[in-house]
């Protein structure tokens, strides 16, 4: 529920997979990522992928530095909030590239946002959840009505997955399907001045600061003593047109 009451999700169709050259430094990394466009009914048919998302993103929350959303002593984060939260609408799934062997030409492995005929299960490969997957975010309305053609989005990384570059990734993902989503722009309500990593990024993918909110969340310190008042930011930017 918002400030507008009930904001109605957009349906959409599948949107085709992608993939998306990932540059780490560590050791046999990946050279790519696929990203999968997922409904709750479709993952749900994987077992515990939704529950291992659950699982990241109420860590996430327990840690209280990036999300609003307060989980307090003696309360869990359920995965029925979590399913009528993050699965509201559409999400994106990110699945790390295969090794491919000596001498042989991945074609996955293919310029950012290119169309891939590989399906959801085939990009996991048997692995494990914790193994293969990089991180998702979700896409929604930021308003209702006269405004739903403005999005939101929320991204998830798993611990052992961050620090390689996958965050910003995952961002330039989102300038391609947000648009394909049918929307015309993208809205972020809360970026907290202290997230150093995500306000550089969104103004390195030319996100304008549309406005500063003071004392915008009570957030836990890094350190563990205490918490904080902190300001955020709202960053806006227009969608690139499609190509016709």
């Amino acid at each position: 529920m918002s400030a507008y009451g009930a904001i109605v999700s957009r349906s959409s169709s599948p949107l085709p997979s992608t993939t998306w050259q990932l540059a780490s430094k560590r050791a046999n990394a990946p050279k790519y990522i696929t990203v999968h466009h997922l409904t709750l009914e479709k993952a749900d048919k994987f077992r515990g992928l939704v529950d291992y998302l659950h699982c990241v993103f109420a860590d996430e929350l327990a840690r209280g530095q990036t999300y609003p959303q307060e989980i307090l002593p003696g309360q869990n984060y359920t995965r029925a909030q979590f399913d009528a939260y993050y699965f509201a609408a559409d999400v994106l799934v990110a699945v790390l590239g295969l090794p491919t062997p000596d001498g042989m030409t991945d074609p996955l492995d293919a310029p950012d946002g290119t169309e891939v005929p590989i399906g959801f299960a085939e990009a996991v490969g048997g692995r494990t959840w914790e193994e293969c997957i990089a991180g998702c975010y979700y896409v929604k309305p930021n308003y209702p009505g006269r405004s739903s053609h403005i999005c939101n989005a929320g991204f998830l990384v798993p611990p052992i997955q961050r620090g390689h570059g996958i965050g910003t990734v995952l961002a330039r993902s989102y300038l391609h399907y947000g648009p394909r989503l049918g929307y015309e722009a993208s809205v972020f309500n809360l970026v907290y001045v202290n997230n150093v990593a995500s306000v550089k990024l969104w103004e390195a993918l030319d996100f304008i600061k549309a406005g500063r909110i003071p004392r915008a969340g009570r957030l836990k310190k890094a350190d563990g003593d205490g918490e904080e008042f902190v300001d955020a930011w709202i960053f806006y930017r227009r969608f690139d047109p499609l190509p016709l």
